[in-house]
This record gives C-alpha cells, sequence and structure tokens, in this order.
C-alpha cells in the first residue's frame, strides 16, 4: 500500500480539485446539477482514483487506475473549454486552469510509464 498523499500528482491534483469547486461556487445556479457538477466531479475523480490506485497490491492494478485518473483530466480539460465558451470563465483563468490540468495529465502520464515499466521488471526478475 503506498501512501497518496505523498505522491506530487495527488497533492497537485488536490490543489486543482479544491480551486475549482471555488470557482465553481459562483457559476449560475441553473448550472448546479449541469457543469458545476461535471466539472467537480471530474476534478475529484483524478484524485480519488490515484488514492484508490494507491491501495492496490500490484504496480499493474496501481497503472490502471493511474489511467482511469488520465481519463477523468481528460474529460476536466473539456468541461474547463465548455465553461469558457459559455462565458463561466474569463480566458486569463481558463489558461490558468487549463495549464494545472495539463501538468497533472503530464505527470499522470509519466507515472504511469514508471508503473509499467516497473511491473514489467517485476515479472522478468520473478
Amino acid at each position: 500500500m503506498r501512501p497518496f498523499r505523498k505522491l506530487h500528482v495527488w497533492q497537485k491534483a488536490h490543489t486543482l480539485t479544491v480551486q475549482l469547486y471555488r470557482v465553481t461556487k459562483v457559476f449560475p445556479r441553473e448550472e448546479q446539477y449541469g457543469l458545476t457538477s461535471q466539472i467537480r466531479r471530474s476534478a475529484a475523480s483524478i484524485c480519488a482514483n490515484i488514492a484508490e490506485g494507491c491501495g492496490r497490491g500490484t504496480a499493474r492494478e496501481f497503472a490502471r487506475f493511474i489511467q482511469i485518473a488520465l481519463g477523468s483530466a481528460s474529460e476536466l480539460e473539456y468541461h474547463l473549454v465548455l465553461a469558457l465558451d459559455l462565458g463561466l470563465v474569463s480566458g486569463d483563468l481558463h489558461r490558468q486552469l487549463e495549464t494545472e490540468v495539463v501538468d497533472v495529465k503530464r505527470m499522470l502520464s509519466g507515472l504511469a510509464r514508471r508503473l509499467v515499466t516497473d511491473g514489467r521488471r517485476q515479472i522478468a526478475d520473478g
């Protein structure tokens, strides 16, 4: 079992999630069950999947949850484009948030590659 709170990618994703909860707090009420919910859910899903993966026994299982987190990050990236196009966030805020999401995606991709490589090493050494 790995301590997920020590992973830099989880810390960065968690900080982004908290920030997005604050950003979406001022979204129109009619978006409460729409875009607000989707942004919050996809952001929190990144963190939750990293945490769940840390609780798994093998690098291969962990890598699968990292891939799911990566999918949630891509979903979040789209929801932020939609929020920009609907005028719910400014261009400057969108650029900042998009940069954060892309950074998280890069970190997740790197972690997934390392886990797959480590898993292959374990099989070869076994």
